[in-house]
């Protein structure tokens, strides 16, 4: 029976994406009518992009290889095509079996850019220039360190965005996209940027976004997450690039600054 009642976004409390998978009982985003939900929102262009988009730009060669990582339906291209030379760089994305197939489908009735490449296998993807994963590490149910392990190479550069965060322990939610409940994984603060360098990573800008901060329903103890964003340089290739200070050593502190708007999306934005 309807009763109009709208599910809360976000319940359950587990220890680990496993734990939470199995609470699920379904197949997450690699579902067709979960990889679906708010397609037309994800091809916006938000305040929280605009950092992604600067650095891209700043670190920009001809013919560069950008993996876009959970890029869903090529949403980002879309989105930052008018504020990106996105027509003079490669720009691959690797995603579930599910949306790949039906982002082919679509392209093959030009409902999706042709320029466009799908992959939903890392090894045949051949070697990257820049990964960009935004909001990708919520859903991504291995580290980093083991997606990347799965590359020809580590990438020169990593752009992440909407990466859910907290002060205490890892803890994965339940979160509500369309018809089902996908994990959602928000991380111990210190221990991820603990991780990006020791994968070998400088982590060169950072900015938070208040307006993803994200209260378990059912465990509303556990306070807020913290949506935060990292553009990181591979340590041994670090130079000076164009940055908010743009003669600021690479090895310097990062930068940190806010990227807020004053709405906030739907569940299961990426």
């Amino acid at each position: 029976m309807t009763t109009g009642i709208r599910p809360p976004a976000m319940v359950g409390a587990y220890p680990n994406y496993a734990t939470a998978a199995v609470k699920a009982r379904g197949n997450g985003y690699n579902d067709k009518d979960v990889a679906q939900v708010n397609t037309g929102l994800m091809r916006k262009t938000v305040v929280w992009d605009y950092p992604v988009i600067h650095w891209i730009n700043e670190v920009f060669s001809e013919g560069m290889h950008l993996l876009d990582a959970g890029g869903h339906f090529g949403s980002k291209y879309i989105a930052f095509r008018d504020l990106c030379p996105i027509d003079r760089l490669q720009w691959t994305v690797y995603d579930l079996p599910v949306t790949v197939d039906l982002a082919r489908a679509a392209q093959e009735s030009q409902e999706l850019p042709a320029e466009i490449v799908f992959q939903d296998d890392l090894a045949k993807v051949g070697q990257i220039d820049v990964l960009l994963g935004s909001g990708l590490m919520q859903y991504l149910d291995i580290s980093l360190a083991e997606l990347i392990g799965k590359l020809d190479a580590p990438p020169r550069y990593i752009l992440l965005n909407k990466v859910a965060t907290r002060c205490g322990p890892t803890v994965v939610t339940l979160e509500k996209v369309g018809p089902g409940r996908v994990p959602y994984q928000i991380r111990n603060r210190n221990d991820f940027e603990k991780n990006l360098t020791e994968m070998g990573y400088v982590i060169r800008d950072q900015w938070d976004i208040p307006s993803l901060g994200r209260i378990i329903s059912t465990h509303p103890g556990l306070g807020p997450s913290v949506s935060r964003g990292y553009f990181l340089e591979r340590r041994e290739q670090a130079r000076t690039i164009g940055s908010p200070d743009r003669h600021r050593s690479s090895t310097g502190p990062p930068v940190s600054r806010r990227a807020n708007a004053p709405i906030q999306p739907g569940a299961g934005s990426k």
